[in-house]
């Protein structure tokens, strides 16, 4: 496989699609019964999205597998190359996942600059406080531009300030944040720093919030700094969620901004779905779980319209939950607006080739 770097045209092009909005899957890691790559579902995958509409594709994040980063595991610079080769020519936002303490997200986002990513999406290190986690963002900053990440804590994230979302998005390499902590207070928390920052129109949210994303796309968040009240929206998602019926998702996404601009039809049609969107969100993140079944669950969405073949991790011990199946089985039945098997299925032979 060979990928080649992006020209500065493109970047250019891919950061100001990336501030205007898009849907962005968390892509998934295609395995096979043996737990190794299955290059060609991997494939299937990214056309899917990309053919789905997505802006932009984001790999090497927690839908496709943290262990991904680990030497041992091998497999991030060849999943890294894989998407980009394949979205070659359809011109996405490639987003590639950092993590680990500083030396190793500057690595990794070299690497995803090397393969032509255009960003770099960067998960919060647990061993390192507020100040060295700002440190690193510059040191990443210096490679690629970067996203912010608000992870919740059920999946490896952590709590962060009020003040170091300020800091953070006082940081000018620092383009979006994917806010994504499941929790109403520590959202308002990044919305009040990027406010306090100045950073409102320039830097880009992401809801990650896969619990509450069409809330999060209609609302007027306003906020209070010193005295004045600041408008800031979220302009795009970057999710789990939205790894599956990601036609569905393109459509939401347009009608959101539909919404933002007075439509009230579409705002009360969408404040209708959102409590569907979150409960067929419940059951393929397992959230009565605690998250265990998280990603098990889009694999499984993502088997019975036929692009993966089974829904193996590289974890054996990561599986759906007790219980878990049954829950997928009622919102699939639940919920057919919600998903898009029809497109899958007309495209799928295509895409598997």
């Amino acid at each position: 496989m060979t990928a080649s770097v992006t020209g500065a045209t493109d970047h250019a092009s891919a950061l100001e699609r990336f501030r205007r909005g898009c849907v962005i899957p968390a892509h998934p890691l295609a395995l096979d019964a043996r737990r190794r790559l299955d290059e060609r579902r991997q494939r299937a995958l990214t056309r899917y999205y990309l053919a789905a509409g997505a802006g932009g594709i984001a790999v090497g994040v927690h839908t496709t597998q943290f262990a991904i980063h680990d030497p041992a595991v091998g497999l991030l610079g060849p999943v890294l190359e894989l998407a980009a080769e394949t979205a070659a020519g359809a011109d996405p936002v490639l987003v590639a996942g950092a993590c680990g303490p500083t030396n190793q997200a500057v690595a990794e986002a070299e690497l995803a600059a090397a393969l032509g990513y255009h960003l770099v999406l960067l998960s919060p290190a647990p061993d390192l406080d507020e100040d060295q986690l700002i440190d690193r963002v510059r040191a990443v900053g210096q490679v690629l531009p970067v996203i912010g990440f608000y992870l919740q804590p059920a999946v490896g994230g952590r709590h962060l300030s009020r003040e170091f979302w300020a800091r953070l998005a006082s940081v000018e390499t620092v383009v979006g944040i994917k806010v994504a902590p499941f929790d109403r207070y520590r959202t308002l928390d990044v919305l009040h720093g990027v406010c306090a920052a100045g950073r409102v129109g320039d830097l880009a949210l992401y809801t990650g919030n896969d619990d509450h994303i069409l809330a999060d796309l209609v609302a007027p968040h306003r906020v209070v700094v010193d005295g004045s009240s600041v408008e800031v929206e979220f302009v795009g998602g970057l999710l789990g969620q939205w790894a599956v019926w990601v036609r569905t998702a393109v459509s939401l996404l347009a009608e959101a901004r539909l919404a933002r601009d007075g439509d009230d039809a579409a705002l009360r049609r969408l404040l209708t779905l959102d409590g569907h969107l979150t409960d067929a969100n419940a059951a393929i993140f397992d959230a009565a779980n605690g998250y265990h079944g998280c990603i098990p669950g889009i694999h499984e969405v993502l088997r019975r319209q036929g692009l993966l073949a089974g829904r193996w991790c590289l974890d054996p011990a990561e599986e759906l939950s007790s219980g878990q199946l049954a829950e997928l089985d009622r919102i699939h039945r639940a919920y057919p607006h919600l998903r898009d098997d029809d497109f899958v299925a007309g495209h799928l032979d295509d895409w598997l080739r």
